[in-house]
């Protein structure tokens, strides 16, 4: 059997990242832009998806350097509003199912 590394094997491994997706099976994927500002997207990710001030600075410093984040994962009936609220303020925002890797 082969190992991660972490003392976790592969196979343990994969079996977290399904049950994982199964628990969490949408995304928010926050897509960066040329017109929306660090502070407004850190300020919306805090007011609508409940993110502590670090952990929307962090997102939004991933979503600049990679064009992209899932800012939060959850079922879709409670992603749903959230990802229309992103949208209503401007931001560039897709509600996407989470894909087992």
């Amino acid at each position: 059997m082969s190992h991660t590394g972490t003392g976790v094997s592969v196979q343990e491994k994969e079996e977290m990242l399904v049950e994982t997706a199964e628990q969490f099976p949408f995304s928010i994927i926050v897509w960066n832009d040329d017109f929306n500002t660090f502070e407004w997207v850190i300020q919306s990710l805090i007011e609508v998806c409940d993110h502590t001030p670090e952990q929307a600075e962090q997102c939004a410093l991933i979503i600049h350097h990679n064009g992209k984040y899932a800012v939060k994962k959850g079922p879709f009936e409670d992603l749903k509003p959230m990802c229309e609220a992103l949208l209503d303020r401007g931001i560039s925002a897709t509600l996407e199912e989470t894909v087992a890797s």
